[in-house]
């Protein structure tokens, strides 16, 4: 029986609960609409701006063009074209239409198209509650895990501060791999398609969901298959056939992403050596290193468990490989694992160090990757600017202290592949 003191106990924890399910949310979606808002990288957020206007208009996004005279700003003068696949750039000349067409402000268009990235940062923290809760039944634990998200550092200035729309792969990645253990392949499939057409960083994981599947019955992995290619047909190859767009810049820059180095990869030492991020010559094959790796990784996975927390450590190991052997890697990339961290972490996976250096080497190698000031660019480009200059004084120094972060983080990303691989018991957690 519960006596008097112990339900009014019980009372007070469910009052508690209650109001923090109420205000918790609401507070970090006062905060990410107000920081969404103020700032905004200079070089993301006007592409997206730009792109939301060339797709809105009929042009086609992976062309550059000058639109001083669209925005009336000298910032959108000589711009790089968009370098993500359709769905992103049609996303923004959606919102183009709903926000600057008809009210012409750059303010309520950097936040219009921050929309989207709060939705997928509060929508990322109710799925991992919901997950940590069917797999331990502790309330408590999903709660901190939620509060965790909602308040994040990290995840607010990456994706809602930045502009970046990390958080929204990481939460279509995260649904897929749940519904894929529930053996829902082709919403998982599609989900898992659309994620890879958004930003493909979740290419990994579709490696993973292959070890998850392979065996009998063959099926499973065949219909999964299928539906990913042609979903990924859908998104990314049938925009350029229905809105008429030219594919032959984006076939002629196909390697782009393997040319450059830097961020926090390893090889950010290149940078400091030779004053450039520019691979020369046929250094950019270093850019591929990553294919052989993850595959070698996948076949190293084999076999699989058949449960949900086996799926997901596969998929952070094989994302981790990705992201530790590319030659550039933007800290914003890094709110793909920290779902999947988090809830290792508090499933007793991982330790909670992981946690943290997941989440905290970001924001502080962001500070001596000189993207603070960047942020500025909606409200304040003259001191933007004056910032970006001072800090340039130092840039030896900030290099340096790039290359010094680094290390551990890719001594942390292999401890934790490592331990993927391990087999046994999971890590006890000192609370």
């Amino acid at each position: 029986m519960i006596n008097e003191a112990q339900s009014k106990g019980l009372r007070a924890l469910f009052i508690r609960t209650a109001h923090s399910d109420f205000i918790y949310p609401l507070a970090s979606l006062v905060i990410q609409l107000s920081v969404g808002l103020l700032f905004g990288h200079v070089y993301d957020q006007r592409i997206s701006m730009a792109t939301g206007y060339l797709v809105a208009t009929g042009n086609n996004p992976y062309i550059p063009q000058d639109l001083i005279g669209i925005f009336h700003n000298p910032a959108f003068q000589g711009m790089t074209s968009v370098g993500y696949p359709p769905p992103w750039p049609m996303l923004m000349g959606l919102i183009y239409l709903i926000s600057y067409a008809v009210i012409p402000n750059l303010l309520l268009y950097n936040l219009a198209i921050k929309l989207p990235i709060i939705a997928a940062n509060l929508g990322l923290a109710y799925l991992v509650r919901r997950l940590l809760e069917e797999r331990t039944g502790d309330t408590a634990l999903s709660h901190k895990a939620w509060t965790f998200l909602l308040f994040n550092p990290f995840l607010l200035y990456f994706t809602t501060a930045w502009g970046q729309f990390d958080s929204l792969v990481a939460l279509l990645t995260l649904l897929a791999l749940a519904l894929l253990d529930r053996q829902k392949d082709g919403p998982a499939a599609l989900l898992l398609a659309l994620a890879i057409s958004f930003k493909p960083i979740s290419i990994p994981v579709m490696l993973a969901a292959m070890v998850y599947l392979w065996g009998k019955p063959w099926l499973r992995l065949v219909r999964f298959l299928v539906i990913l290619v042609a979903g990924g047909a859908l998104f990314c190859i049938a925009p350029f056939i229905l809105f008429g767009w030219d594919a032959s810049p984006v076939v002629q820059h196909w390697n782009a992403q393997f040319t450059v180095s830097g961020g926090m990869s390893l090889m950010t030492f290149y940078e400091q050596m030779r004053n450039t991020y520019l691979l020369p010559g046929r250094w950019w094959l270093l850019g591929l290193a990553w294919i052989p790796a993850v595959c070698v990784g996948s076949l190293l996975l084999l076999p699989s468990k058949h449960d949900f927390t086996d799926l997901l450590k596969k998929s952070l190991v094989l994302v981790l490989i990705f992201y530790l052997t590319r030659t550039w890697l933007s800290e914003p990339n890094l709110s793909l694992v920290l779902p999947m961290v988090l809830i290792l972490t508090s499933l007793g996976e991982l330790p909670n160090f992981t946690l943290t250096m997941t989440w905290a080497l970001p924001l502080i190698f962001t500070i001596f990757n000189t993207s603070p000031p960047q942020l500025l660019f909606p409200i304040q480009p003259d001191l933007m600017a004056r910032l970006l200059q001072w800090m340039d004084v130092y840039r030896h120094a900030r290099l340096e202290a790039r290359m010094v972060l680094v290390i551990p983080w890719q001594i942390t990303g292999w401890w934790m592949v490592a331990r993927g691989y391990r087999k046994g018991a999971p890590a006890v957690i000192a609370e």
